[in-house]
């Protein structure tokens, strides 16, 4: 039950983002860049060492999860920027915005937010340590991931009810995702691929959304300090759980 309750947490994480992208997002950079330090300090200090006990423990080689994380970042990277160039092909006849831009990147927002819970699930059959740490991760940036979408929707002229329709939705899909860990099981072969390409999701949410959207109007030596509390909090955490 505790990965189910704590994919609940992202619930109240996605709604709370989504609440703050209406208000004060001109407060936020310092948020996520801990975001991005949380990040990157559960894919160093807890899911790569996991991946390395496991392989010990199997006697597999390390170039499957390696590869899995490569295709973890580079997947999310290609979905991103599809959507991305789409919009910017647009962008070049005239300055617009379309409803359905918004619509089918809200949609990718919320397909990545079942990973997530999924993410979580399958973390917790790696372990409790691994659950948790993966767990807190989710939660951090799914703050960000309802942010995210509100203002997608919003800056794509979409109506504000719409928007809080698809919120509501992302909000949902890692706590549908974590229920759906309990229908199956991965073998240990397949579950130190799966965390590899988990580390590659979150790497590239850490290191080419979060972290640039921290700096992008407020880079300052305090956000900077803010992302290296955010990885040393998890290595202080994995050191104790």
């Amino acid at each position: 039950m505790l990965p189910i309750l704590l994919s609940a947490l992202t619930f109240v994480s996605t709604l709370l983002g989504g609440i703050f992208a209406f208000r004060h997002k001109d407060n936020l950079h310092r948020i996520l860049g801990y975001t991005a330090g949380v990040l990157l300090g559960v894919v160093a200090f807890d899911l790569l060492p996991e991946i390395f006990r496991a392989l010990s423990t199997e006697h597999l080689s390390p170039t499957g999860p390696m590869i899995a994380l490569v295709i973890g970042f580079l997947l999310f990277h290609a979905v991103e920027k599809s959507l991305l160039i789409h919009h910017t092909q647009e962008d070049e006849y005239t300055l617009h915005h379309h409803p359905h831009v918004g619509v089918a990147s809200a949609v990718a927002l919320i397909g990545h937010s079942l990973l997530d819970g999924v993410g979580i699930g399958l973390g917790f059959q790696a372990g409790k340590g691994v659950g948790l740490a993966v767990a807190l991760a989710v939660i951090a940036h799914d703050f960000t991931d309802g942010l995210n979408t509100v203002n997608l929707m919003l800056v794509n002229k979409n109506k504000s009810r719409h928007a809080v329709g698809f919120l509501v939705l992302d909000a949902l899909a890692p706590v549908i995702g974590a229920l759906s860990t309990l229908l199956f099981h991965v073998s240990g072969t397949g579950l130190v691929l799966y965390l590899g390409f988990f580390a590659g999701f979150l790497l590239y949410i850490g290191a080419s959304e979060i972290l640039p959207e921290a700096h992008s109007q407020h880079s300052s030596y305090k956000t900077i300090g803010l992302t290296v509390a955010g990885a040393l909090s998890i290595f202080i955490i994995t050191r104790f759980i």
